[in-house]
């Protein structure tokens, strides 16, 4: 990652196997910032941020989308199965456009006053604004901040990748909610599926 992504320095890092199972195992430096979360990824009041916290959360994002990896996030053939199955519309499930993406980019994985972004083990190819999308599907329940982050983040969202982004967040949280996950959030989602799908 370029040093534009804030994130702690990687100590060490080792993969081995035991029968049919892969195992990797990395050593980070201690961070001791505060989450803006403590326990969970969903937003549930306006955080304290400034302009240089917003602006470097866009400039990571830059970063992290423009790292070449052969390592992979989100597969299309997720995608092509699921979708069709929880967003209940027809749709062309082909990504419009593939990015390195965090993976995992939600509230408890950012600090704050000052921007660090943690949890990199998922990190990979997704489909292009996948990180911006779901930290906006996380921050749904406080408006406020959710338009804050299409205001600023806007040059990754308001684009037909980002809108396709947008529908496979919808679709991986949609799918936590039939397993009786992030049940709160079921409601905003799909009335934000309902304005992705007018446009």
């Amino acid at each position: 990652m370029p040093p534009a992504v804030p994130r702690p320095r990687l100590r060490e890092r080792r993969t081995w196997t035991e029968g049919e199972h892969g195992y990797l195992a990395e050593l980070y430096d201690k961070i001791t910032a505060s989450t803006i979360t403590t326990h969970e990824p969903i937003l549930r009041e306006t955080p304290d941020l400034d302009d240089a916290w917003w602006d470097g959360l866009s400039t990571a994002l830059d970063g992290i989308a423009a790292v070449p990896s052969s390592r992979v996030a989100v597969r299309q053939e997720y995608l092509d199965r699921a979708m069709p199955q929880y967003l209940g519309i027809p749709i062309d499930t082909k990504a419009p456009a593939w990015t390195t993406a965090h993976g995992d980019l939600h509230w408890a994985n950012l600090t704050g006053p000052t921007l660090t972004v943690l949890d990199w083990e998922g990190w990979g190819a997704a489909p292009a604004g996948y990180d911006a999308a779901l930290l906006h599907a996380y921050s749904l329940l406080v408006p406020d901040t959710a338009d804050e982050i299409r205001r600023r983040l806007g040059h990754i969202l308001d684009t037909p990748a980002g809108r396709f982004a947008e529908l496979v967040v919808i679709t991986e949280l949609l799918q936590t909610v039939t397993r009786g996950d992030n049940l709160e959030l079921e409601g905003v989602l799909r009335a934000q599926l309902v304005r992705l799908a007018e446009r």
